[in-house]
């Protein structure tokens, strides 16, 4: 009687297992409206991660279930809350904008979520705010524009006018460029969903700057590209951006208007390491000419982050060994060098790209030269974990 029981009670188990549901991972992001692209490059780099091994991440089989907070920061608290109370869901990733992340990533932590980020990096969650379940794939949001001042005071330049919308990003994308920059700097802070910029090209004239920084992602940038060529600006007074305002969604969309500017990057899809060559690769297999961005990178690096962070627990039963998992950060990141600083936050490597003619009367981004080197952020220091 004893074996008959052992072998029914081992056939159910087995019955159990075949049929047992994925691991749900919420996406929150941003789908629709102009920024729409960059949450659905996040969602399909994720996607991608995910169908390059058969379906799964680290050998479980997941589901990520996503959801379009429309650029609503009320929107993405209300499916955080959904998913942690509806669907038990523990992990959540997929936030693009900086006012929906503060207004979200609280309450999945509160609630005991743990919060992955692959895009959205705000200085709020840097310092005293950070928090043992907050990870940052991306970049901290003044890093990223940090990059930015760094090659602009390379290149010599004194005075700056920096633009950038009116919230958390944009204000940390104009610290980060002013920290590294150090010249004279006039700020000019634009709404989140502008898209007639003549009165601020008018006040670049009027001020003459030897450069101009500007941080607008997604349809803002490519607004802000056309209208600064339209102004006459374009060869007149250099730009120097960071990468979110010259992907490659945006430089398709503008063409010859990006044709000299200078941007910095963490990625470029001319990287030639092993990661990223599988990436591209695999990316152009499945979109075809789809336009590769920053988001889709950091999207699949999100999810090859999970899957080394599942293959080492098998799931998130142990919350503890899956968030100590994913801050060993054991992949192989598409950027080369990854590692977290004791903030969970990316300390990596930063590069200057030139802006060249693609020779199709388009543009293209091609890598120059390392400009920061294992760069962390300014905030680590006050985070106390």
């Amino acid at each position: 009687m004893k074996k008959l029981l052992t072998a029914a009670s081992l056939m159910a188990f087995m019955a159990g297992s075949a049929f047992a549901d994925p691991l749900k991972i919420g996406v929150i992001t941003t789908l629709s409206g102009p920024a729409g692209y960059l949450g659905a490059d996040a969602r399909d780099g994720m996607l991608l991660a995910q169908e390059m091994e058969g379906g799964k991440l680290g050998g479980v089989d997941v589901e990520f279930v996503v959801e379009d907070d429309g650029l609503k920061p009320a929107n993405g608290r209300q499916i955080a809350e959904k998913f942690m109370q509806n669907d038990g869901i523990k992990l959540l990733t997929g936030i693009i904008f900086s006012n929906v992340a503060g207004a979200t990533v609280p309450d999945i932590l509160d609630n005991g979520g743990i919060y992955i980020s692959p895009n959205a990096g705000p200085s709020t969650f840097a310092g005293a705010g950070c928090d043992k379940n907050y990870f940052v794939v991306s970049w901290q949001n003044d890093a990223l524009h940090e990059a930015a001042g760094a090659a602009a005071k390379e290149k010599g330049y004194k005075t700056a006018v920096a633009l950038a919308p009116n919230y958390q990003a944009g204000k940390d994308a104009i610290a980060g460029f002013k920290r590294m920059f150090g010249g004279e700097v006039t700020e000019i802070y634009t709404q989140l969903d502008q898209t007639d910029f003549a009165g601020e090209m008018a006040q670049i004239r009027d001020a003459n700057p030897e450069v101009v920084f500007q941080f607008h992602p997604g349809g803002l940038g490519i607004a802000f590209l056309k209208q600064y060529q339209q102004a006459g600006l374009l060869g007149k007074i250099p730009m120097v951006l960071s990468e979110p305002s010259t992907d490659a969604v945006v430089l398709g969309a503008v063409k010859d208007a990006a044709v000299g500017v200078t941007a910095t990057a963490h990625w470029n899809r001319d990287f030639d390491n092993p990661a990223s060559k599988e990436f591209v690769a695999a990316w152009e297999k499945k979109y075809g000419d789809r336009p590769i961005t920053y988001y889709a990178s950091q999207g699949y690096d999100t999810a090859r982050l999970i899957s080394s962070a599942l293959a080492k627990t098998g799931g998130l039963d142990d919350m503890e060994a899956f968030r100590e998992a994913v801050k060993a950060a054991d992949f192989k990141s598409v950027r080369g060098d990854f590692k977290f600083g004791n903030n969970q936050h990316p300390i990596q490597d930063w590069y200057v790209l030139n802006i060249v003619d693609d020779g199709k009367g388009g543009a293209k981004a091609v890598t120059d030269h390392m400009i920061l080197k294992d760069h962390g952020d300014s905030y680590s220091d006050q985070c106390k974990m």
